[in-house]
């Protein structure tokens, strides 16, 4: 992606990253990934999300109208926000919706510890993918379903690979938009591994931050440490304003309490 499907692509990343705690998470991959699959093949739909000669407000009511009593509430709000943003093309906006879909899973394995699990296993099913031509030959075939390609995968996978890894590469396969069936799952791979590198910053503040600011602090604090920057953020009264932001052994203090205790030890002097 380039442009401002990137920047747009990096500022869900980060939102959607901040929502990570919020009831429903867990459904939000499934979710996403079921508008991606409908989005790729209707293409007068994925026009009108991503044409950002429309008001946000028009598309993401458009998003809401037909989706919005098909998933939850939690994915319907993250669904908004994306086809709110402005993307390239109608293309970069179904694989951003795909991406952040992948993020989500990847996500909730990440909290329960599976997610090491889950690249080795993606990195495992996308080289044997690569050295099948019968498989990539039945996986790009025009006359097989969506729905039989995804079925042939989990037919595959059996109970050898977790569901979340099942889940991803069966909408992969069914999902390809002209991708190689091996490259596709690598991709997912890629993203397994970016989540699994991420670090986490520990954010104190003296009161709860909202979902743009968190955002903000999160794409802030990437480009200061050069790599993606996970934000927990932690309400602690004793900040009194402003914030405290710890990265590994960096500490950077932008609080009120810490500009006091400055000015005070300045008059001492």
């Amino acid at each position: 992606m380039l442009g401002s499907s990137r920047e747009s692509l990096a500022a869900m990343q980060a939102s959607l990253d901040a929502r990570r705690a919020e009831p429903g998470f867990d459904a939000v991959s499934g979710e996403l990934l079921a508008v991606a699959a409908v989005l790729g093949r209707e293409k007068s739909l994925r026009s009108a999300l991503a044409d950002s000669g429309q008001p946000a407000g028009a598309r993401s009511g458009i998003a809401t109208d037909l989706f919005g009593a098909q998933i939850s509430a939690l994915s319907a709000a993250v669904l908004s926000d994306i086809v709110s943003a402005r993307w390239s093309s109608a293309a970069d906006l179904v694989d951003g919706i795909e991406r952040l879909g992948a993020q989500a899973a990847f996500t909730v394995a990440e909290t329960g510890g599976s997610l090491d699990r889950i690249e080795d296993e993606l990195f495992t099913v996308g080289r044997a993918i690569d050295q099948s031509p019968e498989l990539q030959l039945a996986l790009t075939d025009s006359a097989m379903t969506s729905q039989s390609k995804a079925s042939l995968v989990r037919d595959l996978l059996g109970a050898s690979a977790s569901p979340t890894t099942t889940a991803l590469v069966a909408h992969a396969a069914s999902n390809l938009r002209g991708r190689r069936p091996a490259s596709a799952v690598e991709d997912l791979a890629k993203l397994a591994s970016d989540q699994r590198r991420q670090v986490l910053a520990e954010v104190r503040s003296a009161i709860p931050l909202t979902t743009e600011q968190h955002t903000r602090l999160s794409a802030a604090l990437t480009r200061l440490q050069g790599r993606t920057v996970r934000v927990n953020v932690v309400v602690d009264p004793e900040v009194i304003g402003g914030i405290v932001a710890r990265v590994g052994d960096d500490v950077i203090d932008g609080s009120i309490a810490s500009r006091l205790e400055q000015a005070r030890r300045t008059v001492s002097v």
